[in-house]
Parts: C-alpha cells; sequence; structure tokens
C-alpha cells in the first residue's frame, strides 16, 4: 500500500464520507465529505484529494487536499451519509437531520431540507420537551431510516415534510448504528449488546429477530452488512471486538475476534471486494483485515505491532475450500486462522480515530488529532 497522507483541518472529525462514483463509471473516488464533532462551531464540509506531498517532521506524508465548501452545523455531527451524488445527510446531536445540497457550479452547500425533532426524549410543545442525539443513518433513494439515542426509529422520504413511518419506542437503551439488511429490513445495534432486525412491512413496535452478546452486555457502537452476502454482519463495541453475526442462524455471534483496546467506532466490509474489513478505535488505530483468498496460507499476523487477532468464540464448523464464497471465510474460524492478515494503515497512535471510508483503492479516515488520512492505493 502507498503511504497514507495527513491532512491537518483544525477541527475534531467525527465523519469521513467517500462521495459515490456514478453507477458504471470508471473514475475512483476524489471527493470527500467530513463532519466535525466537539469545536466551538461545527460544520459539514467537502473536499478534493489534492496532490500527496512530502514527510513531515513525524515521519508522515503531508496531502494537499483541497477544501471545497463547508456550511455550519448546530450541534455535533453523529453520522453523514451521501443521499446520492449532490446530497448528504447528517445526523446532529441536537436531534435534528439536516439534507445538503452541494451546488458544484459555485461550489456551495445549501440546506436542501430538515426535519428538526427526528429524536426526541419527549415531545415538541411538551413543557419537559427534550431533544435526544440522532445517532446514525441510512440511505437508499429515495428512503433514509434514522435512529436515536431516545430509542427512536425514524423512515423518511426525500421530499417529504413527515416521517413515513416511526417506530417510537423501537429501543428502550440507545441505538448506537443503522444499516439495511435488505429493503426493506434493517439492522440496528444498542448499548446493550442487541442486534435487532427489522421489517418495515410489518406494523407494530417489535423487531422480527433479536441477536445478542452473551454475558456481559457490551454495548454495540457500529454495524456494516457484507455487501455480497447479507445474511452476514459485523460490528464492533465497546471493548473494540469485532463480531462477524449469521442471522439465518443462531442468536449469537458466529465469532468474535479480538481487535482493539479500546471501542471499535466504525467497521466497513469494503463494497466490492468484501473479504476485506476495516476497522477503527478510539485506542487511535486505524485496521486493515486481509482474508482474501488469492493469499498464500499464512500463520494470523499483524504488522506494526505484532499482535496476533485471537479468535475467541464457537464457529460454525465445516473446512472450507479456499475455492468456495470467500464467505466461508467471515462465517468459519476453522480455516480463518491461517488466512487472516490484520495490518495498522496509520503511520503511529493518535487520538480516537472516529471515522473511515472504503471506495475502490481509496480510503479515507478523521480523527480526533483534527487530522484527515487518506490513501489512494489500498490494495497495491
Amino acid at each position: 500500500m502507498e503511504e497514507i497522507y495527513a491532512k491537518f483541518v483544525s477541527q475534531k472529525i467525527s465523519k469521513t464520507r467517500w462521495r459515490p462514483v456514478p453507477p458504471g463509471s470508471l473514475q475512483t473516488a476524489e471527493t470527500f465529505a467530513i463532519g466535525s464533532w466537539d469545536n466551538e462551531e461545527n460544520s459539514v464540509s467537502l473536499w478534493s484529494i489534492g496532490d500527496f506531498g512530502n514527510m513531515d517532521s513525524d515521519g508522515g506524508f503531508e496531502g494537499d487536499h483541497q477544501l471545497l465548501c463547508d456550511i455550519k452545523h448546530h450541534g455535533d455531527v453523529m453520522d453523514l451519509q451521501f443521499f446520492d451524488q449532490e446530497r448528504i445527510v447528517a445526523a446532529s446531536s441536537t436531534g435534528c437531520v439536516t439534507v445538503f445540497l452541494h451546488h458544484p457550479n459555485n461550489q456551495t452547500l445549501s440546506v436542501s431540507q430538515q426535519w428538526k425533532a427526528a429524536h426526541h426524549h419527549t415531545g415538541p410543545g411538551s413543557p419537559t420537551y427534550s431533544s435526544a442525539p440522532c445517532t446514525g443513518i441510512v440511505c437508499d433513494n429515495p428512503e433514509i431510516v434514522t435512529v436515536g439515542e431516545d430509542g427512536r426509529i425514524n423512515l423518511f422520504r426525500i421530499d417529504h415534510k413527515e416521517a413515513v413511518r416511526t417506530i417510537d419506542n423501537a429501543d428502550s437503551s440507545t441505538l448506537h448504528a443503522v444499516t439495511f439488511l435488505r429493503t426493506p429490513e434493517i439492522v440496528t445495534v444498542n448499548s446493550i449488546g442487541q442486534l435487532k432486525i427489522w421489517d418495515f412491512r410489518q406494523q407494530g413496535n417489535e423487531p422480527c429477530q433479536i441477536l445478542s452478546l452473551t454475558g456481559d452486555r457490551v454495548p454495540l457502537h457500529c454495524v456494516d452488512r457484507h455487501p455480497n452476502q447479507q445474511h452476514v454482519v459485523a460490528t464492533g463495541g465497546q471493548d473494540g471486538m469485532l463480531s462477524i453475526w449469521d442471522v439465518r442462524q443462531g442468536t449469537m455471534p458466529v465469532s468474535l475476534l479480538k481487535a482493539h483496546e479500546a471501542e471499535m467506532w466504525e467497521v466497513h466490509f469494503h463494497p466490492s471486494k468484501p473479504d476485506h474489513l476495516f476497522t477503527c478505535s478510539e485506542d487511535g488505530s486505524l485496521w486493515h483485515w486481509d482474508a482474501s483468498t488469492d493469499m498464500p496460507e499464512k500463520s494470523s499476523l499483524f504488522h506494526q505491532g505484532g499482535r496476533s487477532s485471537t479468535f475467541l468464540s464457537h464457529s460454525i464448523s465445516s473446512q472450507a475450500n479456499v475455492h468456495q464464497s470467500l464467505i466461508t471465510f467471515w462465517l468459519s474460524t476453522d480455516t480463518a486462522k491461517d488466512r487472516l492478515e490484520i495490518t495498522s494503515l496509520l503511520p503511529k497512535r493518535t487520538l480516537s480515530v472516529n471515522s473511515l471510508d472504503v471506495l475502490g483503492p481509496c480510503l479515507v479516515c478523521g480523527t480526533d488529532a483534527e487530522a484527515i488520512y487518506v490513501t489512494r492505493q489500498l490494495f497495491s
């Protein structure tokens, strides 16, 4: 992999996302959005990848990424997702959900749509009204699903003023993240170690399936679905563990992999190479988990740190053939021990790495050290 390049932006970064490339396009990712948190004034901004420069005093490489435009954001940016090429959806600690529109002609961002009280502990108009942070969003045009600290799930449609569907008491604990399993099913993770599946075709406020970690109810912070095998889900939690789930069977993870030393904030399967997975953590690390079948057999390695990955949990059996579906790796630890390679992508430990995104050969991440890191050659 080519060096990863840092750009210091004078604000703590909570979220980083690549702008999607048009379907069928051969171009690589060129533009990314970032959201900030814990600053006197927070913002959402768009950046383009610039030229990569020289080595800096810390032994890293400095990137000349260019700020295209930015707009003030009220509250911390809790989540950020591109709705399409021009629109970005932001979740706020104030409970508000905002759709920003990018105007490429004059490089500005404007508010296109807003649901101000999407998440709240008691309703607007009540004398005891209090907002609740919106913690996660997922977009599938024309729909936007949001979850929050209030345990509420909202289904919005772009250009509709009100929520199309709201599950008010979806969870008695904080919902931390959401993703689509398959339309119209979503999966949420919460602060007591539960993964819940919801089907918007069903009326009522009950999930159609609940899976959970056993023992200590460790909060789950992030979730991602395998891009090709929709029954396979990865989650990360407060203990830094990586959990792999098969939602077709059982109520517990298929495997638990010892990972980071503190909270895992995000986990992402590579969208087109799902035998590669990426995680980032409060402990200041950013990891690439490589289980590609074209590698020679090797023991489980951790580069730039000497830590081995440890497989802790039960697994479905059956010795997998490497020519079988790639998914065999994520659902089996028997062969996985010889096939998993973990690489630390940052030159040195930093403050918390809060967010990452991968698209094609490109990766971007953002940190509490007020830096954005970018690489354009993940697999070289």
